[in-house]
């Protein structure tokens, strides 16, 4: 049950029980994922062309890369800024899909439109994200400079990281790339949602219902196909998002080759276009594929399966009282 269904048994979920299941989703999903935003967040930021045949290029391959990252700053470089990384996910999870099913159920109550097809689901996912996004901007700002820096450390931790950036930058560092994250996260997240609806509609017709042994495998598979191809549509307002979360940090980024300082969305889209070509707007999509099949994927097999445990804990009256 991915948005309101008034035939489905998880329909009568309360506000507090979605907002659990989407928590508790987005918790799982940030650990499994992290190698994968870690590795993006560096091609991101990269200046010089990926390439093997670029002497200058610190990352220009996954594998590469990752062992380049294991032989500089060990395995646990792959969880940098872990912690702001699982506040955001707790936080957006919860929020996302509690603004999504509420947003939904309006639609259905309040519209003649069937809240369940391809652009209602579009519409409120869009604006569902918005809502999250806003909310979470300075934890996931923190969670890519954390994740950005090399040795030695420029924050020790968050509590550091967070006075160091309000001391040297005032409040509106923690809001740096949020014009693109804007732009981009309303039709990714409604694609991510319709998607995610009709391919579930598609598996339905081409998988004969006794061949399928449970809706989990189907819920994950149709949410990986729904993240790479959202991903794939609005991939470099992601790409600009990261360039401006770290402008102001350069100092940190000396390590990793050339850094940039952009005054705004425009200026970073030309300079980026202008210095390493349109290809440049897809660094780190390989990557960024990869966890966004994984990430959307587990998300929403999290989500129904804690929403269906719930559900079913909540039919059931939970556990009996002994009778004597």
């Amino acid at each position: 049950m991915v948005g309101y269904d008034p035939d489905s048994k998880c329909a009568s979920l309360s506000t507090g029980e979605i907002a659990a299941a989407g928590s508790a989703s987005g918790l799982v999903t940030r650990v499994m994922i992290s190698p994968f935003d870690v590795l993006k967040i560096r091609f991101q930021l990269q200046i010089e062309k990926l390439s093997s045949r670029n002497p200058q290029a610190k990352y220009h391959g996954i594998w590469q890369a990752i062992l380049k990252i294991s032989q500089e700053e060990g395995p646990t470089a792959f969880w940098k800024g872990h912690v702001p990384a699982q506040l955001l996910s707790i936080t957006y999870g919860g929020t996302q899909f509690v603004s999504f099913e509420l947003l939904t159920k309006l639609v259905h109550h309040g519209t003649s439109y069937d809240a369940r097809n391809f652009i209602v689901h579009f519409v409120c996912g869009g604006l569902s994200a918005c809502v999250s996004t806003v909310t979470v901007q300075p934890l996931d700002t923190l969670r890519t400079r954390m994740a950005a820096q090399g040795e030695p450390k420029i924050y020790r931790n968050i509590r550091h990281a967070v006075a160091s950036m309000y001391q040297t930058e005032g409040l509106r560092a923690f809001y740096r790339g949020l014009s693109p994250t804007v732009i981009a996260v309303v039709p990714y997240a409604g694609f991510q949602f319709s998607f995610y609806s009709l391919l579930k509609k598609l598996y339905d017709w081409v998988v004969p219902a006794e061949e399928m042994k449970t809706g989990n495998v189907k819920n994950f598979v149709c949410g990986s196909c729904a993240g790479v191809l959202s991903k794939t549509l609005t991939y470099p307002f992601d790409l600009f998002k990261k360039r401006l979360q770290v402008g102001g940090f350069e100092q940190a980024r000396a390590a990793f080759g050339q850094v940039r300082t952009y005054t705004g969305f425009v200026d970073c889209a030309r300079h980026v276009v202008q210095e390493e070509g349109t290809r440049g707007l897809f660094k780190g999509l390989s990557p960024s594929l990869l966890k966004a099949a994984f990430s959307t994927g587990f998300t929403f097999f999290w989500y129904e399966l804690f929403c269906g445990l719930l559900s079913t804990l909540k039919h059931s009256g939970g556990p009996k009282k002994p009778q004597g």
